[in-house]
């Protein structure tokens, strides 16, 4: 299995049977108007078998962007068939208000190449419920929000991580040199509560990296040259 980071919390996962594509972006010019700025490079010649996508936000839902006529599960909740095998989609929020705030979102929970994995979204919670930490069951590697804002944040995060059991933890959604979002808290006030954590000198990440001993993997920044 092969991950490659994209920004903010797209990720393309490869594995011997296929390939998964998890929230894709497009073109997010608007933000400079915010005064936001998003240098992450375009997501351009990537195909997929499968694509989720797990809230209708412009930086998660770009459907467009992805080739070679994936089966697209979005927004929903349920225990659904793919080309690829059986995905779980754990209904969850965006905020810790029960969604009245920034909608719903949804867990992703996926296995590929003998690996249970699991893009935790947008997820705002406060924490996660009992049935929900059923519903996600076992976790080889969490794909999980760090930076704070319109989602969990570091303190947050770590609790999911725990509750979890995750082996791998994949952090994401967090301010650095290519997203200058001020909203966002950079990546290192979560690792800090971590021993083991793995600096990445590329955006990307293989079945080497998992080795025997639980980490905290962390791709490199992806940014526009």
């Amino acid at each position: 299995m092969r991950l490659r980071w994209y920004g903010q919390s797209a990720f393309e996962l490869r594995g011997s049977d296929g390939t998964v594509f998890v929230d894709p972006f497009g073109s997010m010019d608007g933000l400079k108007d915010r005064g936001i700025e998003f240098r992450y490079p375009p997501i351009e010649g990537v195909d997929a078998d499968l694509l989720l996508v797990t809230h209708e936000h412009q930086d998660h839902n770009a459907v467009e962007v992805i080739s070679g006529s994936p089966h697209v599960i979005r927004s929903t909740a349920g225990t659904l068939e793919s080309p690829l095998g059986e995905v779980v989609a754990v209904a969850s929020e965006h905020d810790p208000a029960a969604g009245t705030q920034r909608g719903p979102n949804t867990i992703f929970v996926f296995s590929l190449d003998g690996l249970r994995i699991c893009h935790m979204g947008d997820f705002g919670q406060s924490e996660l419920r009992p049935e929900q930490r059923a519903a996600i069951g076992s976790v080889d590697l969490l794909l999980v929000p760090v930076g704070g804002g319109p989602t969990i944040d570091d303190a947050g995060a770590a609790d999911v991580a725990a509750a979890l059991g995750a082996h791998w933890i994949v952090p994401m959604h967090y301010r650095n040199e290519a997203f200058g979002g001020g909203f966002l808290n950079p990546v290192d006030p979560f690792l800090e509560r971590f021993e083991r954590v793995a600096r990445l000198d590329r955006p990307e990440l293989d079945s080497d990296n998992l080795t025997d001993d639980d980490a905290v993997l962390v791709p490199a920044v992806p940014a526009r040259e």
